[in-house]
């Protein structure tokens, strides 16, 4: 199956944006604007793997109704 990296809600793309550089600063970090092709792959998936349960987290909270 191939793969995409299109948005599923393209309107979130300057959220996502924002969380990535907000969790890259949590984490330590330092992410540039623009190409970060010097990233190695751990701080990447850092930075990756927070950022899905940060929004776990937040599909839990809507879903109980807090």
């Amino acid at each position: 199956m191939a793969r995409s990296n299109r948005k599923v809600v393209p309107q979130a793309t300057a959220a996502l944006d924002r969380m990535k550089y907000e969790i890259a600063s949590e984490v330590g970090v330092n992410l540039k604007e623009g190409y970060n092709g010097d990233l190695s792959a751990r701080d990447a998936g850092r930075i990756g793997g927070n950022m899905v349960k940060k929004m776990i987290e937040q599909a839990e909270r809507s879903m109980s109704g807090r």
